[in-house]
């Protein structure tokens, strides 16, 4: 452990901590500290060649004293050990030559002899020079010397303690003499009889012992400088590997290392492991230990495969890879591992690997995300529920949105007079009706759609029918209340699984709406008091998008029957035209297109087409409004620019009249198609406000769109209208529509058109079967438009049911007139009518002749009622009188309104038409 930490990345400062252990970084960089000196910054540089801070420069200084040290004491032991042999060496030199010299034979005798010194002189310098002694003197028992090196001091007094010598004793004492330090030996001589008869004194300088020492001293230092030099290599190699290791810590810094150190392994709450490159544990701190049941101290050194770790944790430890986040199983325990490799930043190579118990953390996070997965249901379902206005598939939405993420099965069960529209009485509601019902499965075993619910006291129904929401956790308690709805229906549900089930009221504005019933069979787990909290709001929030689609509807029945009553509840009978048609209402709300069909004087037809702008009440209102205005104006037998220019003064003042009184926006914009058939002439006259062009489809199932021009939508007072006349072949089909049937968000009206173009493309249809293969290929599933669609096939009015005759401007031509209507009659075998036409003829023709101009004359047809028309080139109209008794004349068209079922005028290009209808027998 101690070579793996050395070689680690270490903490700098205070509380820091490298690598894998979650400090902050040190100051410097990781990768200087395995740079050479030269590349480090000036101020590492500065500290790594000190080294004076660190504690690789302080080992390295420590060594260097000592290793200094030890060469000065050795050197000092040296020379003082060189000083001591130096001067044991001149004792025992000089000793030995003094009593050698002593014991010498021949001594005594020349002492005691009349010439000593001529006798000892020679012998003692032979000795000196014989043994390397400075001097050797002989003294009497008075100290008087017998012999010296230097000859002129024979005879004189012996310097130095010579009384122990006299006294028998052996003296060797070191003194400065003349020739410098020196060591001396005294030993007295014995004569025969044992008594002192004298001393002889040997000696020798240290100088002299010494030189022989000092040959050695250059072998002695050049060892102590060998010694230091390798001494200094040594230590400063291991300083070195002890500064990379340490990374040039201080002591202070290496304690702080050490006692995180220390935190690592036994204070934090993250288990830390450190593998090895040989897969064996070199490291788990105290958590680590904890969270994987490992015994303290017993981990060191062994192998990760045989420590009875999880597969998984063990496959992290030895792989040798990176990883983040993972998720292992230790025990009971869910841990969170992360493991890095050491050796990528230049560290010994193995991983360290974190240990974090998230086992509470998940168990907080599951419950976070169940959190999270209902607050998103809420918002998707939000959106989901209520997007059409719609009762029914507002309930079905319901269903669709809480299966299968919440529930397995949805019923709805709504109020019956919800669903008719009508709002519900206050209080419990007395009757349910399942509305909708959504599963995971195609044949679940509850009530089906349309059936009328049951309703027990003390079911989970009559609960929430007193506004009371019901949690029943397990259904296959046979004493559950909820049984009693249908005790057989209800063990079948079981039998399939159904465990749980949650039921709400639907309540809005304080009304309940009807009941939600959510079941759980596939989800193992049973609905709790959180899950019964989010079908509270799931049962609010549909409860008021019910609300409000019920009350869409009513308000929406409301418009349609409004609307219905004012649109033609059928078509006139009449001979011109071959007529069908489509009127589909829009989804989101009714409209303002209308339809018409209106039969004219002289057998012909007027068809209308127009779309009010807008939606809803006012628009129905408005459209029935305009459709009244153009019967009325029909009556007048107008053309069809007049006409239209009749309604755009109306529809100018219902615009004024409106935002007079209610401040509204205008109807501007409303548009008209009027076409005027006629079955005799088989042409048609249309003209139309800012309306679709009408289709034309020739009996050979060819299709145009006539250049009709457009003009301005209704409301624009003082643009005109132009009138288009086109003869149209018997057996043509005349198409008019409104524009929801061509126009849509997802397609162009161009695109439209060309539609309707390829649907009409087929000769030899009836009416009916045009109106459906229009519908078929250009009515989108959810019209957002109204759609009115008429469709009239042209018919002739046979050349045999048709009698003219030109009358001259002369009174009596009208006899003769008579007899050619009487004739025409019998032809038709309408004998009976001839009084009554000849009389209405009469009248007309003579009017015409009397008060009219040329050209004047008179036509009969023979159509659903026999039509007498008198036509002239004046425009002044007749005038109904009621004459007095007493005038002659003024009965003429008295007589002809009380003959005929109906008369009137018409004007034309030339001047006027007086026509009559005489019922047929």
């Amino acid at each position: 452990m101690a070579r793996f930490w050395g070689r680690s990345r270490a903490p700098t400062g205070p509380g820091s901590a490298s690598g894998d252990w979650g400090g902050p970084r040190p100051e410097r960089d990781q990768q200087s500290d395995r740079r050479p000196d030269w590349q480090l910054p000036p101020e590492r540089r500065r500290r790594a060649i000190l080294g004076m801070r660190s504690v690789a420069g302080q080992v390295f200084v420590l060594q260097v004293v000592i290793i200094l040290v030890l060469v000065l004491a050795a050197g000092i032991e040296v020379f003082v050990q060189a000083q001591h042999d130096t001067t044991v060496e001149a004792r025992n030199r000089s000793l030995a030559v003094a009593q050698t010299f002593a014991n010498a034979p021949g001594t005594v005798a020349a002492m005691e002899s009349a010439h000593p010194t001529a006798l000892l002189q020679p012998r003692a310098e032979a000795t000196r020079l014989a043994t390397g002694v400075d001097f050797v003197v002989v003294t009497d028992d008075h100290g008087i010397r017998y012999t010296h090196p230097i000859p002129n001091r024979i005879g004189k007094k012996f310097v130095g303690d010579i009384g122990p010598a006299l006294a028998g004793q052996t003296v060797t004492e070191t003194i400065h003499g003349t020739i410098g330090p020196l060591v001396q030996a005294i030993v007295p001589v014995f004569d025969s009889h044992h008594r002192v008869i004298g001393a002889v004194s040997a000696g020798i300088t240290l100088k002299k012992i010494s030189s022989t020492a000092q040959h050695r001293l250059p072998v002695v230092l050049a060892a102590g400088a060998l010694a230091l030099g390798l001494a200094t290599g040594g230590t400063w190699l291991v300083v070195r590997r002890l500064r990379r290791q340490t990374h040039g810590l201080g002591p202070a810094e290496m304690t702080r290392m050490y006692e995180h150190h220390d935190a690592v392994l036994h204070a934090v709450r993250e288990g830390v492991l450190i593998v090895g490159d040989d897969h064996r544990m070199l490291l788990a701190n105290d958590e680590a230990c904890r969270l994987l049941d490992l015994p303290l101290g017993e981990y060191e050194g062994r192998l990760v495969t045989d420590m009875g770790l999880d597969h998984r944790l063990t496959e992290l430890l030895d792989s040798g890879h990176a990883a983040t986040d993972e998720v292992v199983s230790a025990g009971e325990r869910l841990l969170v591992v992360n493991v890095r490799t050491t050796d990528p930043g230049g560290g010994p190579s193995g991983v360290v690997a974190t240990l974090r118990d998230s086992t509470e953390l998940r168990a907080l996070s599951g419950k976070a995300d169940e959190a999270r997965k209902r607050l998103r249901l809420l918002y998707e379902a939000s959106a989901a529920i209520g997007t059409t206005l719609d009762v029914i598939r507002t309930a079905e939405e319901l269903a669709e949105a809480a299966v299968p993420r919440f529930a397995d099965f949805v019923t709805v069960d709504l109020a019956e007079p919800l669903l008719r529209g009508d709002e519900p009485t206050p209080g419990r509601a007395t009757a349910l009706r399942r509305a909708a019902l959504h599963g995971v499965r195609p044949d679940p075993p509850f009530f089906p759609v349309g059936t009328s619910i049951p309703l027990p006291s003390g079911t989970p129904h009559a609960h929430a029918l007193d506004g009371h929401s019901v949690l029943e956790p397990d259904l296959s308690d046979p004493a559950s209340n909820w049984r009693l709805t249908d005790p057989e229906r209800a063990e079948l549900i079981v039998e399939q699984g159904v465990h749980s089930l949650v039921t709400v009221p639907l309540l809005a504005r304080g009304l309940l709406l009807g009941v939600a019933h959510f079941y759980r069979s596939e989800k193992p787990e049973p609905f709790d008091a959180e899950d019964l909290s989010v079908a509270e709001e799931l049962g609010a929030r549909t409860a008021v998008s019910i609300d409000n689609a019920r009350r869409f509807t009513r308000e929406h029945q409301m418009a349609v029957t409004l609307q219905q009553s004012l649109l033609p509840g059928g078509l006139p009978e009449q001979s011109a035209l071959d007529v069908a048609y489509r009127y589909l209402p829009a989804q989101a709300g009714v409209g303002g297109d209308w339809f018409d069909v209106i039969p004219l004087p002289g057998a012909r037809i007027a068809l209308v087409v127009g779309d009010v702008v807008g939606h809803g009440l006012h628009a129905a209102a408005t459209m029935g409004r305009l459709r009244t205005a153009v019967h009325n104006f029909s009556t007048l037998d107008l053309p069809p620019d007049e006409l239209l220019g009749h309604l755009d003064v109306l529809v100018n003042q219902i615009d004024q009249d409106r935002a007079a009184t209610e401040g509204g926006t205008s109807i501007t914009g409303a548009t008209c198609l009027y076409a005027i058939y006629d079955p005799v002439s088989l042409r048609c006259s249309m003209a139309r406000a800012g309306h679709l062009p009408p289709a034309l489809v020739h009996p050979d199932g060819s299709v145009e769109f006539p250049d009709l021009p457009a003009g301005p939508p209704l409301g624009l007072i003082g643009a005109p209208f132009e009138t288009v006349e086109t003869e149209l072949p018997e057996g043509s089909q005349l198409v008019l529509y409104t524009d929801g049937l061509v126009e849509d968000r997802a397609r162009d009206i161009d695109i439209g058109l060309d539609l309707l173009r390829a649907a009409l493309s087929q000769p030899h249809r009836t009416p009916e079967e045009t109106c459906q293969a229009v519908l078929d290929t250009l009515l989108p599933s959810r019209p957002t438009d109204d759609v009115a669609l008429l469709v009239a096939r042209t018919r002739a009015l046979p050349a045999d049911q048709v009698a003219t005759w030109d009358v001259p401007a002369d009174p009596a031509a009208v006899a003769r007139l008579r007899a050619d209507v009487t004739g025409q009659l019998a032809a038709w075998e309408l004998d009976e009518l001839a009084f009554a036409t000849e009389l209405i003829i009469s009248e007309l023709a003579t009017n015409a002749i009397r008060y009219a101009t040329e050209p004047i004359r008179v036509r009969l047809l023979r159509d659903r009622a026999l039509i007498c028309e008198v036509s002239d080139g004046s425009s002044t109209s007749p005038h109904l009188r009621y004459a007095a008794t007493s005038d002659e004349g003024g009965r003429g068209l008295f007589l002809v309104a009380q003959l005929s079922e109906r008369w009137g005028t018409r004007y034309t290009a030339d001047g006027k038409v007086i026509w009559a209808e005489v019922p047929l027998p």
